[in-house]
């Protein structure tokens, strides 16, 4: 089948070629006037067939570049999960029994007040850095879908009741806007660890208090579950970098939070997306393909 720029060429070359016959009279005389009429059309046409074709390879080389800075980002994050990996084994290698010594010494009668602080500080510690370690694994995991079809509503439902005393102690209050019936083909571990990701960091910009919505619709290129809050937004630097590994603009974190919902999203050949609230706030959408629309689209 031929491109467009390709059919563009043969319809310029049957014009011209009809034009300049056209020039030549019945008894072979040449008319001048056709023939430079003839010569100009072709010469027209020729000129917007080479624009379109110079169009057509930018937009080509575009692609490309960007199909490449995707393959070396694939890359790089390749490289780095597999360092990561291998550090948040050992890490959890040395926190068990840690956390094994711990629990005894916290059973020991002779164990004081003082002691019993001391002690539930260095738990604390422990299950911080544990949380850093779990966040280290589910971003290096190459873990591959398990697809199954579930109802959105009651996913939703378990990341807010997990979310609840933390809701309550910041005074944040939390909405949830889906349909009963919207069923979702996904992986629901992932799609779960993604969405209380996204809760977590909207809770992170709302100490003082603030609403967080949960919704959930069919758009235009899949299932859509956004988080939205009601903090200061996204500064521009930050949206650019919102799903960078490591990148955090908070004192404490890992920085993988968002950059975990990006694997789930990429996993499911979807998209993760941060933007500022029209009304204030931020909200990250979830976009997860289902096999009807792209088999509709």
């Amino acid at each position: 089948m031929a491109m467009p720029a390709q059919r563009n060429r043969l319809q310029d070359t049957a014009t011209a070629d009809q034009v300049i016959s056209d020039a030549f009279a019945s008894d072979g005389a040449i008319d001048v006037d056709r023939l430079l009429s003839a010569w100009d059309t072709a010469t027209t046409r020729l000129q917007e067939t080479h624009e379109a074709l110079r169009r057509e390879v930018a937009r080509l080389s575009d692609e490309l570049e960007i199909k490449n800075r995707e393959l070396a980002r694939k890359n790089r994050l390749a490289d780095l999960g597999q360092m990561a990996s291998h550090v948040a084994h050992e890490v959890r290698n040395s926190l068990m029994p840690l956390t094994m010594y711990v629990s005894m010494l916290k059973r020991q009668s002779d164990f004081g007040p003082n002691s019993a602080k001391i002690g539930q500080k260095i738990e604390n510690g422990l299950t911080a850095l544990d949380s850093t370690v779990n966040d280290l694994l589910h971003f290096t995991s190459d873990r591959q879908p398990q697809w199954s079809g579930f109802p959105l509503a009651s996913l939703l439902d378990e990341v807010c009741d997990t979310l609840a005393p933390q809701c309550e102690a910041q005074r944040v209050k939390v909405a949830i806007d889906v349909d009963s019936q919207l069923t979702v083909r996904a992986d629901r571990g992932m799609v779960r660890r993604a969405v209380l990701n996204l809760a977590l960091n909207a809770l992170d910009v709302m100490n003082e208090g603030g609403r967080l919505l949960l919704t959930a619709c069919v758009g235009r290129s899949g299932v859509e579950i956004e988080c939205a809050d009601s903090g200061p937004g996204f500064r521009p630097e930050v949206a650019l970098r919102a799903f960078d590994p490591f990148f955090t603009t908070k004192n404490t974190g890992t920085g993988l939070g968002l950059a975990i919902v990006q694997r789930v999203a990429e996993a499911h050949g979807g998209q993760a997306i941060a933007m500022n609230c029209p009304e204030g706030g931020a909200a990250v959408t979830l976009v997860l393909p289902q096999p009807r629309m792209e088999a509709a689209a």
